[in-house]
């Protein structure tokens, strides 16, 4: 079951934290912002909601990316972003569901160091 608008919303910012606060960053929250790093003054990479955020993490850790489609469907169901696997279903778009599953991927890398990319 897909959650509402404002659950995923949740969800993502919750992974930007997270990665955040694993590469190293104290995050601020604000009731009108998702969060904001360090001093107050930076706002939060949205990681999971912006091409121009996650781009650089897939290159920067080496993700690879591989998308599963079923027979004859124009589109992917499932992104797999090097360990993590994520379905489209649970997401706005392909887009998205890959963003997210670039984050999860720099999380688990970060969390797990030994494990091979």
């Amino acid at each position: 079951m897909r959650m509402s608008d404002q659950e995923y919303f949740r969800s993502c910012v919750a992974r930007e934290r997270h990665l955040a606060h694993l590469l190293g960053h104290n995050v601020e929250e604000f009731y009108e912002d998702a969060g904001t790093l360090w001093d107050g003054t930076t706002a939060m990479p949205k990681w999971t909601r912006d091409w121009a955020a996650c781009a650089p993490l897939i290159v920067q850790h080496e993700i690879p990316i591989r998308f599963d489609r079923e027979p004859g469907a124009a589109h992917a169901h499932c992104v797999h972003a090097g360990p993590v696997s994520v379905h489209v279903c649970d997401h706005p778009d392909l887009q998205h569901a890959l963003m997210y599953a670039v984050v999860k991927a720099v999380i688990f890398y970060l969390e797990h160091p030994k494990a091979p990319h």
